[in-house]
């Protein structure tokens, strides 16, 4: 299967024109069966009253993902700010199919560093998707810091790490991202953004990684870009039958 990362910028609180720009960009590279998008996508990390936004926006958001995965007959993910049905706010990575039903996963390390903690309530569930034949576990930003919750039990083939990465860590985000790959003998697919907010410069470094640690796709440093790249399945499944180190897995 083909995938597509895309590497964007985010105007905070300006969901028309996020939308606006994402649409145009799922057309730069036609072809590929699952497009890779950013953490929050749609409206920004921790934007100021993003939990009162959430309520509002985040059926607007999903909608959008629908549609635009039923126009480009292919699967979407990225995550939104979005309220569960007790009302809390969730760090939410939607995997929306072409024909609209979808997976879910509420990331489960929240970055309390910059005060995630405070508007938002933590995930629990280990989520692993398949389309095309293909097993993602889903996972977002602070979460690559934590191998143990990603482990590979041999039951995922990739994994998905939706972000808003800044620039002084990219270092880490580079690093974490090969050794996820080598660690659990699988492809990644990291998605950073590009830009600024009134904190932090993004960098971007969107990467697609095989499971020897190899780029196999990159989106250009600093830009707006698109990448896209073919999973060899057969590959992977001949490498781990020739290397099985997962079997040696201490968890």
């Amino acid at each position: 299967m083909k995938i597509g990362i895309i590497q964007h910028t985010i105007r905070p609180r300006e969901l028309e024109w996020n939308l606006q720009q994402l649409t145009g960009l799922l057309d730069q590279q036609p072809g590929a069966d699952l497009y890779v998008l950013s953490e929050t996508f749609a409206t920004g990390f921790m934007a100021e009253g993003s939990a009162e936004q959430a309520e509002s926006q985040w059926p607007v958001i999903l909608n959008w993902m629908q549609e635009q995965a039923r126009r480009i007959h292919a699967a979407i993910a990225g995550s939104v700010a979005a309220k569960d049905e007790q009302g809390q706010l969730r760090n939410r990575l939607f995997f929306v199919r072409p024909d609209g039903i979808y997976d879910y996963y509420d990331k489960r390390h929240l970055f309390g560093f910059a005060g995630e903690t405070d508007e938002y309530v933590a995930g629990e569930r280990r989520v692993i998707t398949e389309w095309c034949g293909v097993r993602f576990l889903l996972q977002v930003c602070y979460d690559l810091r934590f191998p143990i919750f990603s482990r590979n039990h041999g039951d995922y083939d990739a994994i998905i790490y939706v972000a808003n990465w800044p620039s002084q860590r990219r270092d880490v985000w580079q690093t974490l991202l090969k050794a996820r790959a080598l660690e659990n003998q699988c492809f990644v697919a990291g998605v950073n953004i590009v830009g600024s907010d009134s904190v932090c410069e993004y960098q971007g470094d969107s990467v697609i990684i095989n499971a020897y640690g190899q780029i196999i796709a990159s989106c250009k440093p600093g830009m707006v870009d698109v990448a896209v790249a073919e999973l060899d399945m057969e590959g992977l499944q001949r490498f781990r039958k020739k290397f099985p180190v997962l079997k040696d897995a201490d968890i």
